[in-house]
């Protein structure tokens, strides 16, 4: 398989990404400045296979089981929000269930996806949180995504984003994580640490797979 070298890092746009290993047919590279590992760009899968694969998951937002694991998210970003605070859920797919456990706990809500809620008015205003969960991994593009994410946010608001975060290359060719066709870009917990400290935002890890970043309280959203 041949590669192009040298290949930039889609998430802190350096040059010196590295090969990481080929397997069954896609190529892999890891980047030795933010430690992410991504799928080789030749390799994405198109936006109709993309949809094809989505409209498969299951994500009922009445289904006990997904709210346990989204309030490993919820429940740390809920302690740190102020009363009646205004969210965005960023890639929010079919089944909105962070959404819907938010707005139970008072918050308002707008809801973006670009397949199951492509509303632009949503990516206009500004908003006290933004949620990006179980998203990360699908961005083609990260550093542009990262980038309109942070737009979203108010001066002092939170990003909070839900990944598995990649540990181990030894076993990155057998993970269930990477065999999702849909999962293009592998996040470890340095990943954010460094983009957040670029920022000059804060970054808090409160479990594992979950990271809160908050903006700076003096600093524009469009800064």
């Amino acid at each position: 398989m041949k590669v192009e070298l040298p290949q930039p890092c889609p998430v802190c746009e350096a040059k010196a990404a590295e090969p990481l290993l080929a397997v069954e047919g896609r190529a892999y590279w890891r980047c030795p400045v933010c430690a992410a590992r991504f799928l080789d760009p030749a390799a994405l899968p198109s936006r109709e296979a993309e949809l094809a694969h989505y409209l498969h998951h299951e994500n009922d937002p009445s289904d006990a089981r997904y709210r346990r694991f989204l309030s490993k998210l919820a429940d740390p970003l809920l302690a740190r929000l102020g009363r009646q605070s205004s969210g965005l859920d960023y890639g929010c797919g079919p089944g909105p269930a962070l959404a819907a456990m938010l707005r139970e706990a008072g918050h308002a809500v707008a809801l973006y996806d670009p397949f199951f809620a492509p509303d632009p008015a949503a990516l206009a205003a500004t908003y006290d949180f933004v949620t990006c969960t179980e998203v990360a991994e699908h961005f083609h593009h990260p550093a542009e995504e990262f980038a309109r994410l942070r737009a979203l946010v108010r001066p002092g608001g939170w990003l909070a984003l839900m990944t598995c975060f990649q540990t181990d290359d030894a076993r990155f060719a057998a993970w269930h994580y990477r065999k999702d066709p849909t999962h293009v870009v592998f996040y470890r917990e340095a990943t954010f640490r460094l983009l957040a400290h670029r920022w000059g935002w804060a970054c808090e890890v409160p479990v594992k797979d979950v990271v809160l970043m908050q903006s700076p309280p003096g600093q524009g959203a469009r800064e």
